[in-house]
């Protein structure tokens, strides 16, 4: 089922006002990501980058087009672990935190 408009532009407003949200936005995609839902993943980056950097920054950032960039978190995208985790660096420098994995078991 797709979000709805007002959906998006609450957690878009929630984004830009709060910035452990953000954070917990970043955090739950890459910890979609490592256990293996990696289209919900890229559903909850998606969100995080249409609500804070926005696709256009970020193509300037990692020197891609912005469209590639929206292909590659959309529903069919497939992007390369080269690609995939230079836009985690760069989110992450952009958001100043530094994400860490700790094993449990």
């Amino acid at each position: 089922m797709p979000l709805t408009r007002d959906f998006k532009e609450t957690v878009q407003a929630r984004a830009r006002r709060d910035p452990a949200f953000r954070e917990g936005l970043l955090k739950e995609g890459i910890e979609c990501l490592l256990a293996g839902d990696v289209d919900a993943g890229k559903i909850v980056l998606r969100d995080y980058i249409n609500a804070t950097i926005g696709f256009e920054k970020l193509g300037s950032l990692t020197n891609k087009q912005p469209k590639s960039l929206m292909r590659m978190f959309g529903p069919h995208g497939n992007p390369h672990a080269r690609n995939l985790f230079e836009v985690i660096s760069r989110i992450q420098q952009h958001e100043g935190v530094q994400l860490e994995v700790t094993a449990v078991r």
